[in-house]
């Protein structure tokens, strides 16, 4: 009898691949924006240590050309980054100040109570507690030197925090990669679970478990490429949008190693699709008919 009922659709028995690639291409994502994170680590934090300044009060009475000629001194020192060295007078800090504050924040007819200010940023590799302080004791022997300022405290949280990432950093990536396997391995084991008795008929039949394994373990390999290309795109995406808030994350791209990165996720995609792929197929072959059920 031809009714509705023979034109219904037969419901598809091919595996749901759809949300293996989307859920591996969610992992290989987190996997690969953790190493973005860790490969950007040591940028980031030369790029704070870099951001912290150092103030110097120029003695009252100080000339301006004598003022200059230490300027330039201290733009020709190695341990300080090229280009940072800043002057400001104290008419301009008053200027500063007046348009954060209002005209009359310095009463008329008072003395300027302000310094001369020279400012710069050390690099990186000179960047700790002991080269600080020895720099301090010499600029403070400087007869032209009223004070020296810098964010002490700000200097030990960074090296402080440097020693925490390193340690953390270990944990998080063996922790991911133990999730990654998990989380990848069960979502195929449950896109192959519909094809099961497909399997087992097939070997019933006399097929080999080569031939039966071998379109499962191709369209994995398949799909896991097609993972890894989704979330390389993801991890692309998400770099532009830090490098717009972050223009200096430019200066130490590595593309090479991004390269490698990215090449890695997509090979890892196929590999841990393949290789669980793999295994599945071959475990409900080696089952018997009634453990299917």
């Amino acid at each position: 009898m031809s009714g509705p009922a023979s034109k219904r659709p037969r419901r598809s028995t091919q595996p749901n691949y759809v949300y293996s690639i989307i859920s591996v291409a969610l992992v290989l994502f987190m996997i690969g924006f953790f190493a973005l994170v860790l490969l950007h680590a040591q940028g980031l934090v030369r790029l704070f240590q870099e951001r912290v300044q150092v103030m110097i009060e120029i003695a009252p009475g100080t000339r301006t050309p004598d003022i200059v000629a230490f300027q330039q001194q201290l733009e020709q020192n190695d341990s300080i980054k090229t280009g940072s060295v800043v002057y400001t007078s104290k008419e301009a800090a008053a200027d500063l100040l007046r348009e954060d504050f209002g005209e009359d924040f310095l009463q008329v007819g008072f003395p300027n109570p302000l310094f001369d200010v020279l400012s710069f940023n050390l690099t990186a590799e000179y960047f700790n507690r002991n080269n600080l302080a020895r720099l301090k004791n010499q600029l403070l022997s400087n007869p032209l030197v009223h004070d020296v300022y810098y964010q002490e405290g700000l200097v030990d949280e960074i090296a402080r925090n440097v020693q925490k990432i390193g340690y953390f950093t270990l944990g998080i990536a063996l922790l991911f990669l133990v999730v990654a396997i998990t989380l990848i391995h069960n979502t195929i084991k449950l896109a192959l679970y519909a094809n099961r008795f497909l399997i087992k008929n097939m070997e019933l039949v006399g097929a080999s478990w080569g031939f039966i394994s071998r379109p499962y373990f191709f369209k994995s390999i398949r799909n896991g490429l097609l993972s890894g290309m989704i979330a390389v795109s993801l991890l692309l995406l998400v770099l532009a949008l830090a490098q717009r808030e972050l223009p200096e994350l430019e200066s130490f791209q590595d593309w090479q190693l991004l390269g490698m990165l990215f090449g890695g996720l997509m090979l890892s995609g196929m590999l841990i699709s393949g290789v669980s792929t793999w295994y599945m197929v071959n475990k409900y072959l080696r089952m018997r008919v009634d453990d299917l059920y």
